[in-house]
């Protein structure tokens, strides 16, 4: 089983609590991360994009890198490890994401794949001018199926003629292509979203469910079979999850406790007023986000417990069929790092070859 981790390029990781771990980013500290993943031998590392974030007492995700430019830097400071960067398809049009991929495929000697998202949060794009209205909560994986298919083109080929209601190419050029074989994400979990993966996408990322149930996710994996189905094509599920270890089970729960005592009232409810605003789909990545159930950890699956209990539940993950991997958040992410390779990693029967 693949293990990445998804690198802090927000302010306070994915803990929305006033009593979890305070941070600004930097390209250092994922700097630091980045080159502790590669050591202890994880797969990948995948960094969001954040425009705009939820306020609150602890300002959560004000304060963000740039995606792109973040990873080429860090793909010119590692040497194994793959590097996805997230685009926002209604900021970047996709012949200049095909560039700007070609250029980190060259930094990175082809470790480089991106992550295609399409726009949930209004504020984000309307703050610039650039939301596109409502209909776009209807028309997103139309449009996106489109930029795909454009990315696929250039990457291959590195000329296109595409014409689609959403992109007009008139003999665009993007060259050198890649070296690499540039693989895509797609994190949407509706129907919909599912499909596009199942068509265009190499992986499909989903959330893992609830605290200690290591398998809850597995529903994903049934649908998007169901989906790979009509398209042949074979495509692994990818789980984003949260680790709060420590040496036993009760002092790691504790920290979770703590962790939830301190939620950021304020930003939360924004958080839940953005995640309504999509009334097309009741399945979404975003509904299960902004569930008030758990929104300190923006209700991700959460594994909680000693290093050798958080082991035992990685390996149940690697056990249902489809699952390709896990996206890997903590508390505090080098420190996590480090107690994942030391202490956690040596443990999983699902991380020794042979």
């Amino acid at each position: 089983m693949q293990v990445g981790v998804f690198v802090p390029i927000g302010n306070n990781g994915w803990l929305i609590s006033e009593n979890s771990p305070q941070y600004m980013p930097s390209f250092d500290l994922n700097k630091t991360i980045a080159q502790k993943a590669e050591a202890y031998g994880l797969d990948f590392l995948l960094s969001m994009i954040k425009l705009r974030g939820f306020g609150g007492k602890t300002e959560f995700w004000e304060y963000n890198l740039e995606s792109f430019t973040l990873m080429a830097g860090l793909a010119a400071v590692t040497e194994k490890i793959k590097i996805y960067a997230t685009c926002p398809t209604l900021i970047i049009p996709p012949a200049f994401a095909a560039r700007m991929a070609s250029t980190i495929d060259s930094i990175s000697h082809g470790r480089f794949g991106i992550n295609l998202i399409t726009g949930w949060q209004k504020p984000e794009y309307s703050q610039m001018g650039l939301w596109p209205g409502e209909d776009h909560f209807r028309n997103r994986y139309k449009m996106l199926s489109e930029y795909a298919e454009i990315l696929r083109e250039l990457w291959a080929k590195g000329v296109s003629d595409y014409k689609g209601d959403y992109y007009q190419m008139d003999d665009c050029r993007v060259r050198p292509v890649p070296t690499g074989d540039m693989k895509i994400i797609c994190a949407g979990s509706s129907d919909e979203g599912l499909a596009f993966s199942a068509k265009y996408a190499d992986y499909a990322f989903c959330l893992g469910k609830g605290v200690n149930t290591p398998t809850a996710f597995a529903f994903n994996n049934d649908r998007l079979a169901a989906a790979t189905a009509k398209t042949g094509r074979d495509v692994s599920v990818f789980v984003l999850i949260m680790i709060i270890a420590d040496e036993t089970d009760e002092a790691a729960m504790a920290k979770w406790m703590h962790y939830r005592d301190g939620v950021d009232e304020a930003a939360v409810a924004w958080l839940g007023e953005q995640g309504a605003a999509d009334k097309t789909s009741s399945t979404t990545n975003v509904r299960q986000l902004a569930d008030r159930e758990s929104a300190v950890n923006l209700n991700m699956g959460t594994l909680v417990g000693s290093y050798a209990s958080i082991a035992h539940m990685l390996d149940e993950m690697a056990t249902v069929p489809g699952t390709g991997g896990v996206l890997l958040t903590f508390d505090d992410f080098v420190e996590g790092v480090e107690t994942f390779g030391t202490r956690i990693q040596p443990l999983m029967q699902s991380r020794r070859s042979g």
